[in-house]
């Protein structure tokens, strides 16, 4: 084959070869750019921000001050207060409590420390310890009380049995109905929360000496009470139980 033919063909061949890699490493690409895509997904604007380490580090006191923590990203801060285009509802505690009152803003500072608090849930509760309370004490159920009580209050309790005894009485207590138990009061304190109820009932109660005979009360009548009662307990706590720390009565 004659020299300058020869070249031809190999330049031929050498044009022929690139255009066909070309080729080929587009095909490749595209085919990569539809698999991420695949994959990734698209952006839409409603992504979630990443997770930032670096602005993690600074809310935790580390000594980079050249990055600036964008709000949203770091998962570990506590949760933002509320915006003031957003307004709790105003039937919140409809039914215990209206609307921008001390106790409405008791009850939304609970609530604050116990996502979990509901007051309807928490009066049912309350009206089956108020009466395990008022018989066990009639009765010098001192196990019973232990668990229902704080420290300050099963002590006088206590020694108000102890009284009892040594007088050789004993109390007869039955109740009739517990007409009313309503929230008066409520308070969000530091590792503390305290509602305050008022219970309506009828019962009748009487106390006898060691003969028998009639020192206090009467067998036959129904008596109206009123008793407001306050209960705490620790919203940090796994304990769900609320104890009685405060007793009083009402005229």
């Amino acid at each position: 084959m004659p020299a300058r033919v020869r070249r031809r063909h190999l330049e031929s061949e050498s044009e022929f070869d690139v255009d066909i890699y070309t080729i080929i490493f587009l095909a490749l690409a595209v085919f990569i750019f539809l698999r991420l895509r695949n994959v990734l997904g698209q952006r839409t604007g409603n992504e979630r921000p990443p997770y930032d380490r670096a602005a993690r580090n600074i809310v935790q006191g580390a000594p980079d001050s050249n990055v600036v923590p964008i709000p949203g990203t770091v998962i570990d801060q506590a949760p933002l207060a509320p915006t003031a285009d957003v307004a709790p509802p105003t039937d919140r505690w409809k039914g215990i409590a209206e609307p921008g009152t001390p106790l409405a803003q008791g009850l939304d500072g609970i609530s604050a420390q116990d996502s979990s608090f509901d007051p309807r849930h928490f009066v049912s509760g309350a009206r089956g310890a108020y009466e395990m309370i008022v018989l066990a004490f009639a009765n010098g159920d001192r196990r019973a009380l232990k668990d229902l009580l704080s420290g300050e209050v099963y002590d006088s309790f206590d020694a108000a049995i102890k009284d009892r005894e040594r007088q050789e009485r004993k109390t007869e207590t039955r109740f009739v109905s517990i007409d009313k138990a309503e929230i008066v009061g409520a308070e969000a304190r530091d590792r503390s929360a305290q509602l305050t109820v008022r219970f309506v009932s009828q019962m009748i109660s009487v106390t006898r000496d060691k003969t028998g005979a009639i020192v206090d009360g009467n067998p036959d009548k129904v008596a109206d009470i009123t008793d407001v009662w306050t209960f705490a307990r620790d919203p940090t706590s796994r304990d769900p139980n609320w104890k009685l720390v405060g007793t009083g009565s009402a005229h």
